[in-house]
């Protein structure tokens, strides 16, 4: 863990207010434009046996490391040595954007997941929970690691015990107060910090986002299979999509959030405040085509800085072209995927001449 010194003037002696401190920690990560903070013990027993149950049913997918670290990913104390505490934060991202409605609706529009509109989350979180952990420091030295979707962690776990949320049906954390869309970071500490008492679920009897996933990857309440998820599928999978799902996909090209959007509880979303999560090259609006036209150099240099610049430009142009398969058979879809195809790569050239073959096959309809 990384150790941390200060000076004498310390509010906090030896024996610690540790109470005193958990509450001042709350009212710091708030400073630091976090919306919420908690604390929990690093017991995950009740959550490790559903990850190991997920993987080996091989829900998983290509994400090798969901288990390459072993226990780690359920054992705190294992990952960072000394962990007695984690510090759960979350940080709501839902920016001021075209509506997420409005562009499913428009096949000629590109769905970009709400989170991926603006900077990468990552570099934001964690700037800002080292801020608050040398915040800690300065009033009791502590050894530490802070983490925001980076290491093998449960995080959903983690802030389910640290009273942040319940995990919903869709597998995601959920709050009464503002629903499902924020980021979630922690804070591995060896302080012996009070923790906080979870909070009950609210989900109830609905079904409302096993219902809307498109492509039924919510397989049952808390239990999601990665390989049928749109995410998974436009993200993390590095290969071809596989037919099947690829009319499931819409105009959706990086992530999806319907599950999320259906949920009763988003309806008291909280808009973000944070000038990062703003959407950039207004991609929350942006015209499939016009984004088939960018080049690679485009590709760089606007999505620098973006968590969309991790799947690189030759997964970026596969979705694409899946998404151009699903839209209006028009002159201009066409051109731009004929055009595309003659220098694109085999993994690209089969989807873009899977799209040609759909506008063929709606020109053929349309003949009849």
């Amino acid at each position: 863990m990384t150790g941390m010194s200060v000076g004498h003037d310390n509010p906090f002696d030896e024996r610690g207010d540790l109470a005193s401190l958990a509450l001042q920690i709350k009212d710091w990560a708030q400073a630091l434009g976090f919306d919420e903070a908690g604390v929990s013990d690093v017991d995950l027993t009740h959550a490790e046996s559903g990850l190991e149950d997920w993987l080996a049913a091989g829900c998983h997918g290509q994400m090798d490391y969901m288990y390459k670290h072993g226990a780690k990913r359920s054992r705190p104390a294992e990952l960072v040595p000394g962990t007695r505490r984690v510090i759960s934060v979350r940080m709501s991202y839902w920016p001021v954007a075209t509506p997420a409605a409005d562009v499913l609706a428009d096949p000629t529009l590109a769905y970009v997941s709400r989170y991926a509109l603006g900077r990468d989350y990552h570099k934001v979180l964690r700037g800002r929970l080292q801020k608050l952990a040398d915040r800690i420091s300065a009033a009791l030295p502590h050894s530490y690691r802070v983490f925001v979707d980076s290491a093998p962690v449960m995080e959903v776990a983690l802030a389910d015990k640290a009273g942040l949320g319940w995990r919903g049906k869709h597998s995601l954390l959920l709050s009464r107060r503002v629903g499902s869309f924020f980021f979630l970071g922690e804070i591995y500490t060896d302080l012996p910090l009070p923790v906080d008492p979870p909070v009950e679920s609210h989900c109830g009897s609905c079904s409302a986002c096993i219902a809307a996933c498109p492509t039924g990857a919510i397989i049952a309440p808390y239990q999601v299979d990665a390989r049928r998820c749109i995410s998974y599928l436009t993200i993390e999978l590095k290969e071809a999509i596989p037919m099947e799902f690829r009319p499931l996909l819409g105009n959706r090209i990086y992530g999806c959030d319907d599950c999320q959007v259906v949920c009763p509880w988003n309806r008291f979303t909280r808009v973000s405040v944070e000038a990062e999560f703003a959407p950039r090259h207004g991609l929350d609006n942006a015209k499939l085509v016009e984004l088939f036209h960018w080049t690679e150099r485009d590709f760089v240099e606007r999505m620098a800085g973006s968590p969309i610049y991790r799947i690189g430009y030759e997964r970026w142009s596969r979705n694409l072209a899946v998404a151009l398969g699903n839209a209006p058979s028009e002159i201009a879809v066409r051109q731009v995927l004929e055009t595309r195809l003659g220098g694109a790569s085999p993994l690209l050239a089969e989807h873009i001449q899977w799209a040609l073959q759909q506008h063929d096959a709606q020109r053929q309809d349309a003949a009849v």
